[in-house]
Order: C-alpha cells, then structure tokens, then sequence
C-alpha cells in the first residue's frame, strides 16, 4: 500500500521522507513528488525495471525515453560527455531550473532509459524543487516522466494517477501546483549548443550567458 506523505504540513520530516524515498528507490519501486508545474514518477534510472514501470503505466510507446534528474552539475558532469566550459557556464547560470539539457551519455553506462539505449543523447536537469533535488543528491540519477498518460498535461494535483497504490511506494503530497512554461531545452553537440524549445527561459537569457546558442533551421 503507498504511503502519502503530505510535504506541506508543519509535521514533514524532510530527512526521514529522503531516506524512505532512497530506500525505496533502491529496491526498485516508484515514486511520486511533484517538480515546478507537475507531478512525476521517479524510479533509480539504472533500474531498467523500475524505469519500464513508468513507461508501462504511462502508455508511453516504444522507444520513449524518460527524462534524467540530478542533484549537483559533478553528477550531470559524471554521467555525460561533452560537457564542455559553456555547457557548464549555462549550467551555473539556469540549474536549478527550467533548463534541460540534451548531450551524449558517458560512454559503458549500463542503463536504459526507454530507448534501448539507441538513442545519441539523454536529457538531464537539476529542478528547482528541492525535494527532488534532495532525493537525486541523496541516491544518484533518477529517470523521470510525468504522472499522466502519454501525450496528456501535466499532473498539477494529486488525484487520479494512472497507478494503483501497489505501483508506487510513496506519494509525496505537495497540495495543487501552479501552471507555468516548460522547460527551455538545449542540445549539446560537438560543433555547437543548440536551442531545441524555447521555454521558460528565452533565448536573450541563454546569450546572456554565451552567445553562441544556434538555432536549427
């Protein structure tokens, strides 16, 4: 049976609730926190498993990947090639935050993410919501995706998930979320950065910082 852990209440034992999330985690089941603007299902993204529950319970189809989430820019550096000075730079700038980052996965990591490993780039973020943030930091990369059917809005309240209890360990409670733009996302490839999707950060932003994003045509 899941257990609901309401984030908001005065009660909240943040550590406790961190520690209880990486135990589940590591024994493979799933959970649920909300990110900026939607609730996602989480699972340890080495647990190929675990990472096919979300899909499975998403309806994603075949060859869908879900997304990466990490605790500090060491980890995204750890896991990734290609993550040069201005991929960095960025980094500083807009993590945590809505940037999210495509770039080559580091070379012998035994994981898949949806994709049969076919796919030339992951897409990796540090959020903003710092309970998350906190559990990636705590237990290593986390697979992602939203808690809602393929091709629906994101979840902004925590009724009627596609799951049943048995599919998930914890729902932790973070009341209605807001509405907001998703993420801004960016490619990294060896002859440039990209802008993929404009987002909630604009392009002028991103130059700000270099200014050589490029635009595909």
């Amino acid at each position: 049976m899941a257990e609901r852990i309401d984030i908001l209440s005065t009660d909240f034992d943040r550590a406790s609730a961190i520690t209880n999330a990486v135990t589940a985690l590591n024994e493979g089941n799933l959970i649920i926190a909300p990110l900026e603007f939607g609730y996602v299902f989480i699972a340890d993204a080495f647990n190929h498993k675990a990472v096919q529950s979300i899909h499975r319970l998403r309806y994603d189809a075949r060859g869908v990947a879900t997304q990466v989430i990490v605790g500090d820019i060491d980890t995204a550096r750890g896991i990734t090639r290609e993550f040069g000075e201005t991929t960095k730079a960025l980094c500083e700038r807009f993590w945590p935050g809505m940037l999210t980052v495509n770039i080559a996965p580091a070379l012998g990591l035994v994981w898949d993410l949806g994709d049969a490993r076919t796919l030339e780039q992951i897409s990796i973020r540090i959020p903003s919501a710092d309970l998350v943030r906190d559990i990636a930091r705590a237990s290593g990369p986390l697979a992602v995706a939203s808690a809602a059917l393929a091709g629906q809005k994101p979840k902004r309240d925590t009724a009627l998930f596609p799951a049943r209890d048995s599919d998930y360990a914890f729902l932790f409670d973070g009341g209605d979320l807001p509405e907001g733009e998703p993420s801004t996302v960016i490619s990294v490839k060896g002859d440039g950065i990209f802008l993929q999707r404009a987002g909630a950060i604009s392009l002028t932003s991103l130059r700000e910082v270099t200014p050589n994003i490029a635009i595909p045509a």
